[in-house]
């Protein structure tokens, strides 16, 4: 009888230990997620501030974003290419890009030449190529069930961290250095957290051999490719949407500071706009898990692509409307996207889950470019309305890509067979 109390005591104490290291775990990962990917919008949150400083256009201060997203895409898809992801440690892959991100995004104080400058920020999202796909993995190796949840949270820190240059540039309304000072620091703090406080997970499979092929798996595989095209449908709008948000807040706010002469008002609701994404995204994940990944994922892009149709045709005179609405589409925009992450974790073969998780992210991030490019070149021909209304066409090819796999047998490998 003593024995089987014993017993019993050993497993229950080691199953507290263990729930224990999953939640240690989880808040260093976010946290290192979001100080590691602090670095992505630096420029957009100073765009004002580099146009007057370093003679920049509209147009340069966009490709200055649109250079971070094909940097990621570089990055992610040589990662995938040549299966580092699964072949080395992923949190030694997190640390060193992280650290490379964070020093190369300060060489955009001393550097005036465009040229130079897009250069550094396309090397800046090359390195973050190796932040955000291994920081997945990392979690998925100490997450079986509640997943959605974790992978939830993470993103949540992931839009912290990429809305967190508003915030302080909300704060250092007059020196847009600090912003880059402080975003890199964060990066810094970021690549360390992942690499001194984080461990492998006791679902970490071994190391995957060199296999280039294994991309191919996201094509001829139905249920990961009608994920792929759901994740790609949300990227269409997600990156064009937070790209754009403060220039769009800036018009229907206007210059107005918060408190004094101080805390820009457009830039800390800019900031608001990520935060809501921020809590809604490990919400979503909760809800996934109760009734559905392709249920949820559905429905938050169909709430989404409904905003984006008419937010930016709706007066200036209506700005307290207008906020709402950018706050709802903030909390929508970005809570799907940890479960089409999960969901790919769970489709995916489990040696190659790293590779799987950053290809997808890389062809995603391909695709942003052309809709953050596109956003301002509708907004100068036409308006924000137009602009915005086009992004919407992304979640309803999404939406439409995840009812059909809801469909399909392959769904029952979703959140516990709740599809």
């Amino acid at each position: 009888m003593s024995q089987t109390s014993s017993a019993e005591d050993s497993r229950i104490s080691s199953e507290l230990s263990e729930s224990r290291a999953r939640r240690r775990t989880l808040l260093t990962v976010s946290l290192a997620s979001l100080f590691g990917l602090s670095v992505w919008f630096s420029t957009n949150a100073i765009s004002d501030a580099l146009e007057v400083e370093k003679s920049l256009s509209s147009s340069d201060v966009a490709w200055l974003t649109i250079a971070v997203q094909l940097g990621f895409v570089f990055g992610t898809l040589v990662i995938a290419a040549t299966n580092l992801a699964d072949i080395l440690n992923a949190r030694t892959l997190f640390f060193l890009s992280a650290i490379g991100a964070g020093l190369l995004n300060l060489l955009v104080i001393p550097i005036d030449d465009v040229g130079f400058m897009i250069a550094i920020r396309f090397g800046t999202g090359a390195f973050l190529g190796g932040v955000y796909p291994p920081a997945m993995k990392v979690l998925s190796g100490w997450f079986q069930k509640g997943r959605g949840f974790a992978l939830g949270m993470m993103v949540g820190s992931l839009t912290l961290g990429s809305g967190s240059p508003h915030l302080l540039s909300s704060i250092f309304v007059d020196n847009w250095q600090a912003v880059i000072i402080g975003s890199s620091t964060l990066a810094l703090i970021g690549g360390v957290a992942m690499r001194l406080f984080v461990s492998d997970g006791p679902y970490e499979v071994p190391a995957a051999k060199f296999k280039p092929s294994s991309m191919l798996t996201l094509f001829t595989n139905r249920g990961m490719r009608l994920t792929l095209l759901g994740y790609l449908g949300h990227m269409w709008e997600l990156y064009a949407m937070w790209a754009w948000i403060g220039a769009f807040m800036a018009v229907v706010i206007g210059m107005r500071p918060l408190i004094g002469d101080s805390l820009d008002l457009a830039s800390a609701l800019t900031f608001l706009v990520f935060f809501v994404g921020a809590i809604a995204s490990p919400l979503a994940g909760l809800y996934a898990e109760r009734i559905g990944r392709t249920a949820v994922t559905s429905i938050l892009m169909a709430l989404s692509g409904g905003v984006a149709v008419f937010i930016g045709f709706l007066p200036v005179e209506l700005a307290p409307l207008i906020v709402i609405l950018a706050l709802v589409w903030g909390a929508t925009v970005i809570s799907d996207s940890a479960q089409f992450s999960t969901a790919m974790t769970e489709l995916s073969p489990p040696e190659y889950r790293g590779t799987m998780l950053t290809f997808q992210t890389g062809l995603g991030f391909l695709l942003t470019a052309g809709s953050i490019w596109l956003v301002p070149v509708l907004e100068d021909g036409v308006n924000w309305g137009v602009a915005f209304a086009v992004l919407a066409a992304g979640p309803l090819v999404g939406t439409l890509a995840m009812l059909r796999l809801r469909a399909l047998p392959e769904a029952k490998q979703l959140a516990g067979g709740n599809r």
